[in-house]
C-alpha cells in the first residue's frame, strides 16, 4: 500500500513533532508512509534510515519566493509530482482547502483531512492526536522516534574519539532567532561547574549564521577549549550519530534539542522566548525555563534569565 502524509509546517521541529502520529499510521497499514514536507524541514538529513519512512518529497515553496509548487501552475506541478507514485491514500496534517483539491486531482482514491477551513489556533500535538483518533481510532501518546544504524554510531564513536570513560554533552547552542540564544556565558558557566566534578566532553552543536556563530566562538576562545568539539562544518545528518552517542544534550530551542530527543537522548531544553509545548512533549525532554517565570511563550524574552545553576542541578538530577 503506498500512503502519502501532508504536514506543510515550516522547519525541523515541527516535523519531528508530528514523527509519532507517521509512525501509527505506519504500523496500522503496515506500510512504510511517504512524506511531503517543506524543504526546510531538511526530513531526508535525519529520516534516511528511519524504517517507517518511505519516499521524501519535498514542497517547494514559500511566501517570498516564486517557487516551483507557488500559485495555480504550482499547484498543477504539485498535482504531477504527486501523481506518479499512485498514491493509495493521502493523510492531510492540515485544514487547506488547496492541499484536498491537489489530492482529488492527483487521482487518489482515499483522502483523509484535518476539518477545513480550522487553521486558525490549532494545537501542535493535541490536533493530529485527535484527528487520528477520530479517522482511525488511533490513540498516540508515543514519542518521536528517529532510527539510526549501528554501524554509523560505532564509526563515530571511533572516528570522533567519543570515549565511554567520559561524559559526552550535545550543547545545543545554535537556535532559529536570536532571542531562543542562550548567552555563551552560560554555557560556559555550566561547563565550568561540570568539569570541575567530572571528565566531559562537550560536542558543540550549531548553525552557520553570524549570531550562531559569536556563541560558538566564545566558547572556544575560552579555557574550555580543549573539552569542546564543534559540530558546524558537519552536515545534520552527519551529527546523528554523534549525538546518539551522548550521555545527555543540553540544548536552546532549535533543531538540536528536538532531533536528540527523538534519538532517545535526555535532553535539557533551554526555553526562553517559545511555547512550552516544543521543548516538553518528548518524555526525553527536561525544560528550563527563565527565573520569575511560570511558563514561557513568544516574547518572555527570558534568554539571560535561564539560570545555569538550575541546568547544572537537572544534569546532576539527571545523570544520577
Amino acid at each position: 500500500m503506498k500512503i502519502l502524509a501532508i504536514q506543510n509546517r515550516m522547519g525541523i521541529g515541527d516535523t519531528i513533532i508530528f514523527l509519532p502520529f507517521i509512525k501509527a499510521l505506519s504500523k496500522k497499514f503496515n506500510s512504510p508512509i511517504s512524506l511531503l514536507v517543506k524543504e526546510n524541514s531538511k526530513a531526508d538529513q535525519f529520516l534516511f534510515q528511519t524504517s517507517y519512512i518511505d519516499k521524501i518529497l519535498f514542497l517547494e515553496r514559500d511566501k517570498r519566493n516564486n517557487n516551483r509548487h507557488d500559485g495555480l501552475l504550482g499547484s498543477i506541478n504539485l498535482i504531477n509530482d504527486i501523481k506518479k507514485y499512485d498514491f493509495d491514500k493521502i493523510i492531510i496534517f492540515n485544514s487547506s482547502l488547496r492541499f484536498n483539491m491537489i489530492a482529488r486531482f492527483a487521482g487518489i482514491p482515499e483522502v483523509y483531512q484535518y476539518p477545513l477551513f480550522r487553521k486558525f489556533k490549532q494545537h501542535i500535538t493535541n490536533a493530529p492526536r485527535n484527528f487520528l483518533k477520530e479517522k482511525f481510532n488511533l490513540k498516540v501518546n508515543d514519542d518521536p522516534e528517529i532510527q539510526i544504524d549501528d554501524t554509523l554510531i560505532s564509526k563515530s564513536i571511533k572516528e570522533f574519539q567519543i570515549n565511554k570513560d567520559v561524559n559526552n554533552f550535545v550543547l545545543g547552542i545554535g537556535g532559529s532567532g536570536p532571542t531562543k540564544r542562550i548567552p555563551a556565558n552560560t554555557f560556559l558557566n555550566v561547563i565550568e561547574k561540570l568539569s570541575k566534578i567530572k571528565k566531559c566532553k562537550f560536542f558543540l552543536a550549531t548553525g552557520k549564521d553570524d549570531g550562531e556563530q559569536a556563541i560558538l566562538n566564545e566558547i572556544l576562545q575560552s579555557k574550555f577549549k580543549s573539552l569542546c568539539f564543534p559540530l558546524d562544518n558537519l552536515s545534520i545528518k552527519e551529527t546523528l550519530p554523534i549525538i546518539k552517542s551522548c550521555d545527555l544534550a543540553i540544548c536552546n530551542d532549535s533543531s538540536f534539542s528536538h532531533i536528540s530527543a527523538a534519538l532517545g537522548i535526555k535532553t535539557i531544553t533551554l526555553m526562553a522566548d517559545t511555547p512550552l509545548i516544543y521543548g516538553n512533549y518528548n518524555s526525553k525532554m527536561f525544560p528550563i525555563i527563565p527565573d520569575d517565570e511560570e511558563t514561557v511563550a513568544h516574547n518572555t524574552l527570558g534568554k539571560e534569565k535561564i539560570n545555569p545553576q538550575k541546568i547544572f542541578n537537572k544534569i546532576i538530577e539527571i545523570l544520577n
